[in-house]
């Protein structure tokens, strides 16, 4: 397993796009190839990471290229049309200060879209750290999933601009608006087998949005819905006792066509996706794990985490 990370960048990478972080996760899939010794890869992508992923499957189907067997998307939003709270924010005052703020520091800082996404939820999120640690004086709780909520990344004013033409015009479902890589992008053209996840109560990619992703694609696609939210539905791991998923049906029709006929499970959707991955169209068959990280070429640096983590 590989884990790709998004770098957070200063106002010397102002113009890093779409097209500067493609070419590098094409890249990674190659040395990841040369590392493992595997044809091709299986690629799992989380948030927005999802919206890049598919504009490289877009590119690699473009040129008849195999180098990925299948694709899963974690609470993704990838058709903007769907009626979500973020919509809120889809007005011309609003878009217009978000890409000022970014043009004029090189970057849009991560706090700022934190905030953006915290008053998506305000009484949970924002009023409810206010009442218990500022007029309480109350500390606020050691929770892990808040540690990561916090730790944020800077994004790159170019890739900022185009998320939000993204967000205010829909332009990655709507073939041949956005050009990624020179190759428009159409997502009928991907034709890999995908997985896509969403999450009962998640506010910034409620999961009827999520499920669309299954329609945009041409391929076989399966579709699972998690319980908790956004974040709390990715950190899930199996043996959770409180977790639950709804799996079953092909995703036809509309997502609550699909909850009408999928059966719940208990436990995580971990345990599905390992089974859905392991199959031997997706992964081949079983062999033997290498004695030794890296290769050649590529050597280890250091233990994970890495550095940066800990920096």
């Amino acid at each position: 397993m590989f884990v790709i990370s998004w770098r957070n960048p200063g106002p010397e990478q102002a113009d890093w796009d779409f097209d500067v972080y493609a070419a590098a996760v094409e890249r990674v899939i190659d040395v990841v190839r040369e590392v493992s010794g595997s044809d091709d890869v299986n690629l799992l992508a989380l948030c927005a990471g999802g919206i890049l992923t598919s504009t490289v499957l877009n590119h690699l189907a473009a040129g008849g290229d195999s180098r990925v067997r299948s694709a899963s998307f974690g609470v993704t939003l990838l058709d903007f049309s769907v009626q979500a709270p973020i919509g809120m924010f889809r007005t011309a005052p609003v878009l217009a200060l978000a890409r000022r703020k970014s043009r004029r520091t090189g970057v849009l800082d991560g706090s700022s879209l934190g905030a953006v996404f915290s008053w998506l939820r305000p009484n949970e999120l924002v009023w409810n750290y206010w009442v218990n640690n500022y007029l309480m004086g109350k500390d606020p709780p050691r929770f892990d999933i808040l540690a990561w909520n916090t730790d944020s990344t800077d994004l790159p004013a170019a890739l900022h601009r185009q998320f939000l033409q993204i967000f205010e015009r829909n332009v990655l479902a709507q073939p041949g608006e956005l050009t990624v890589l020179d190759t428009p992008v159409d997502l009928r053209t991907i034709t890999v087998d995908t997985y896509v996840t969403g999450a009962t109560t998640d506010h910034l990619t409620p999961w009827r949005a999520c499920y669309e992703t299954t329609q945009l694609f041409s391929g076989s696609s399966t579709f699972v819905l998690s319980n908790a939210g956004h974040i709390a539905s990715l950190i899930n791991p199996p043996g959770n006792p409180k977790a639950h998923y709804f799996a079953g049906p092909e995703p036809v029709g509309g997502p609550d066509e699909w909850l009408g006929r999928a059966d719940r499970q208990p436990g995580t959707w971990w345990d599905h996706w390992s089974t859905w991955i392991k199959d031997e169209d997706r992964s081949g068959a079983e062999r033997r794990a290498p004695t030794k990280l890296g290769s050649r070429r590529h050597r280890p640096i250091e233990p994970a985490p890495g550095a940066y983590v800990r920096a």
